[in-house]
């Protein structure tokens, strides 16, 4: 029982990252697909009206893993 527990409690992050170019549902679709593909992301939020990404992952996926996929697939990373 002890052990289920610790499995449930895996250390989790949330990540938000600021993306420039998404202008609808689509493109908030394209990028949560991408990002979803990412070995340990468990959920990701796009939202193009205000331009962020909200990812819950697994704490050992880089946040520089998920801005690269986000890079390959024509978006482009606001910094700040």
């Amino acid at each position: 029982m002890e052990l289920l527990k610790r499995k449930e409690v895996m250390k989790m992050k949330e990540t938000i990252i600021k993306v420039e170019g998404m202008v609808c549902n689509g493109c908030e679709n394209r990028v949560q697909n991408a990002l979803k593909n990412i070995d340990g992301v468990e959920n990701v939020v796009a939202d193009h009206t205000t331009g962020t990404v909200r990812v819950t992952s697994k704490d050992e996926v880089s946040e520089n893993t998920m801005k690269e996929k986000i890079i390959d697939i024509g978006f482009e990373i606001k910094e700040g």
